[in-house]
C-alpha cells in the first residue's frame, strides 16, 4: 500500500496546498514523491512530536499536510500535540501510519498499533481510513482531501486475492453474498478471509462486509446490510486492533441506538500476545484467532 500511496500523492502533489513530513522514514519508497514535491517534502528527523506541530503551523498557513511514520510512531509519541494542535483547531493534517495492527510483526510491541483508532477517534473531528486493498489508498486520499478536516490513514500491506472483483470505494461495501450471517471487517485482514469464504456454499458462508471509515456513521451503512443483519440475526466484527474502542464497539452503540442490535454478536480482535511470544504478523493473526480459518471456523459453530 505504501508504493500505491506514492503514486497517488505524486498527483496532487502540484496543489498548491500540498506539503509531506516525514519522521526520517520512507525510505525506498518515498524518493519520487520527494523528487516531484521539492522543498515541499520535508524530513523532519526522529521528532515526532515537533513534526506534528510543524504540520499544524503548515495547515493554520493554508497548507494541507501529510505527514508520515510507522504507525506507532505518529499516533502514540505525539499524541498531546495531534489533540491540541491539529484537533482542537480542526486542521486538515492527515497522519500517515504504515504497519497498522502487527504489521511490522518480529519488531515487537513498541512497533505494533493495535489501539490506533480506537484512540485517535476520541479526538475532535478526526476520521480514520483503513484502506482494505491498495486500490482503496487512492479513493481514501480523494476522500481526505475533499474533507479537509484532522484524518489518519492507516496503511497495510494488500491482500487482495487473485480474480476477486473489487465494488467501487465507499466507507460499506459488501464484497460477498452468504447465508450464513453477517461479517463486518476492518482493513486488510478481510483479503484472506474473503479469499477462504467464496469457496464454501453460499447457504454456509457469511455475508461478507468491508468497512474502512470509522468512527461509523449511521447515515453511512446501506441498508441492504441492516435487511441482512434482521435476516441474519447473527453479526461478527473482524479486526485488528484491541476491543476497546474498536470498530466492533462503535459498531454496537450504534445499532443500539437504532433499536437494531442482533441476537447474537461476536468480536474478533487483536489480544496482545497470548503466549508472550513476537513472530510474523500471520503468527499473532493466529495467536488471536484473526486467520481465516479461525474466523471462519468460529463463526460457523
Amino acid at each position: 500500500m505504501r508504493n500505491i500511496l506514492t503514486t497517488s500523492l505524486i498527483t496532487h502533489a502540484a496543489r498548491p496546498d500540498f506539503a509531506f513530513l516525514t519522521g526520517d522514514l520512507g525510505f525506498g519508497a518515498l524518493e519520487p514523491l520527494r523528487g516531484v514535491a521539492g522543498d515541499r517534502f520535508i524530513n523532519c528527523g526522529i521528532a515526532e512530536q515537533n513534526m506534528i506541530s510543524v504540520a499544524s503551523g503548515l495547515g493554520r498557513l493554508g497548507f494541507a499536510p501529510w505527514v508520515y511514520s510507522i504507525a506507532p510512531f505518529i499516533y502514540a509519541r505525539p499524541l498531546e500535540q495531534i489533540r491540541n494542535d491539529v484537533c482542537l483547531h480542526r486542521l486538515p493534517v492527515c497522519l500517515i501510519g504504515n504497519g497498522g495492527g502487527y504489521g511490522y510483526g518480529v519488531m515487537g510491541a513498541t512497533h505494533h498499533a493495535l489501539e490506533d483508532y480506537g484512540i485517535l477517534c476520541t479526538l475532535q473531528g478526526m476520521r480514520a481510513y483503513i484502506p482494505a486493498f491498495a486500490p482503496d489508498v487512492t479513493a481514501a486520499i480523494g476522500r481526505i482531501l475533499a474533507a479537509r478536516e484532522p484524518a489518519y490513514l492507516r496503511l497495510g500491506r494488500d491482500e487482495l486475492p487473485s480474480g476477486a472483483d473489487l465494488p467501487p470505494y465507499s466507507p460499506w461495501r459488501r464484497l460477498l453474498a452468504g447465508g450464513g450471517g453477517t461479517m463486518v471487517i476492518v482493513g486488510p485482514l478481510a483479503g484472506g478471509i474473503l479469499a477462504v469464504a467464496r469457496e464454501l456454499p453460499a447457504e454456509a458462508r457469511p455475508s461478507v462486509w468491508i468497512l474502512c471509515e470509522l468512527p461509523v456513521r449511521m447515515e453511512e451503512i446501506p441498508e441492504l446490510f441492516l435487511a441482512e443483519l434482521r435476516s441474519s440475526r447473527r453479526l461478527l466484527v473482524v479486526e485488528e486492533h484491541v476491543a476497546a474502542g474498536g470498530a466492533g464497539q462503535m459498531l454496537l452503540h450504534g445499532l443500539a441506538l437504532r433499536g437494531e442490535v442482533p441476537p447474537r454478536f461476536e468480536h474478533r480482535f487483536a489480544r496482545g500476545y497470548p503466549s508472550g511470544l513476537y513472530g510474523s504478523q500471520d503468527f499473532h493473526r493466529k495467536e488471536c484467532g484473526l486467520d481465516p480459518g479461525s474466523v471462519l471456523a468460529g463463526f460457523r459453530g
